[in-house]
């Protein structure tokens, strides 16, 4: 969504500290991120910025992809310290609308941009190395969907007289490059918001069809709406949101699913505080921990999202993990931070 969500509360005091941050060695502020493994992180941000670790954030190397020095790279998907692919966020009648590729991890290649009015980019994400899909706001009251079958080579878009219509103002936000998100082979779900109802694309066969659903999520402005979508197994999920221009207003920002996205109920609360960007299911604890930040700061549910607890007030706009030990957090001013685990012990 165009909409360009504003860095506050940069200088937030932590309350209770659950993130170490790592130097970056920028002011790039990042929105995309992807956790590989306890070693290898990658995230992406302004200026056409790609960060990369593979020391699990002891240090970071900070390279431009060339061609994308003008561009906001807000979403990033790695399949492996190598494979990655970057995604730039604006207006494509701009040049902004790209997709970037790189097999070795040091040299990037633009992979697919288009021109045509109404398209802006949000999401990627990839089942495997080859099968992978795209997300762009509406075109034609349509949702803007490309898939590839050869690692993004060639990008395609789906016809979209199969996916159901868009409502009045409905897109998707591309704060974190998570309103996107695929599981397993051939899931993937899609939060929207900007309409009078927050909403959950659906499909099981790697968006040859799909279904959509309400959710209770607040809507009912531009700016407000589903911003992530999380799915710890086929069955439950958790979307979180709100309205980015009120980042400390108590909403309705938390919706639950275990039907697979087929419908959705409010979480029985307390919810986070205000607006949150992204949201994480940590693995290894059988769905029950999850983290999600905002520009209101840090919350962690410990009950599969139905209760939160505000961690911190320091602004993430992305949060990841690839085990349960090792998470990351991204935002503004180059903002990066590992997870410090608190987590309840393992059940013998």
């Amino acid at each position: 969504m165009k909409s360009l969500i504003p860095c506050l509360l940069a200088g937030a005091h932590v309350a209770s500290a659950q993130w170490a941050p790592q130097p970056s060695g920028t002011t790039a502020e990042f929105r995309g991120l992807s956790a590989v493994s306890g070693s290898v992180v990658w995230a992406s941000g302004t200026r056409g910025r790609v960060a990369h670790t593979s020391d699990g954030g002891k240090t970071w190397k900070i390279d431009t992809v060339p061609g994308a020095a003008a561009l906001d790279l807000r979403a990033i998907f790695a399949t492996s310290g190598r494979r990655v692919w970057t995604m730039s966020a604006g207006l494509a009648d701009s040049n902004q609308a790209q997709i970037f590729h790189t097999e070795d991890g040091a040299r990037w290649s633009r992979q697919f941009t288009t021109f045509e009015k109404g398209v802006f980019l949000d999401a990627p994400a990839f089942w495997d190395d080859d099968h992978g899909i795209a997300l762009s706001d509406p075109a034609d009251g349509k949702l803007f969907v490309i898939v590839t079958d050869n690692g993004g080579k060639v990008w395609t878009r789906f016809p979209a007289d199969r996916i159901p219509a868009m409502l009045p103002g409905e897109a998707a936000f591309a704060a974190s490059g998570t309103c996107l998100v695929v599981q397993g082979s051939s899931n993937v779900w899609i939060g929207t918001g900007g309409a009078a109802t927050a909403r959950v694309f659906r499909s099981t066969d790697r968006g040859r069809t799909w279904s959509v659903a309400d959710t209770p999520v607040h809507a009912g402005s531009s700016a407000s709406g589903i911003f992530s979508v999380a799915f710890s197994d086929a069955t439950h999920g958790v979307v979180v949101g709100g309205d980015y221009t009120k980042p400390k207003q108590p909403f309705d920002n938390v919706a639950i699913t275990s039907d697979g996205g087929a419908t959705w109920r409010i979480a029985r609360g307390p919810m986070p505080l205000g607006y949150m960007s992204g949201v994480a299911f940590v693995p290894g604890t059988s769905g029950r921990s999850l983290v999600a930040v905002g520009l209101g700061g840090t919350a962690r549910s410990d009950d599969a999202g139905e209760s939160w607890t505000m961690i911190d007030s320091v602004a993430y706009n992305t949060v990841m993990f690839a085990t349960r030990d090792d998470g990351w957090a991204v935002g503004p001013r180059g903002r990066i931070a590992k997870w410090t685990p608190t987590l309840p012990p393992r059940k013998p």
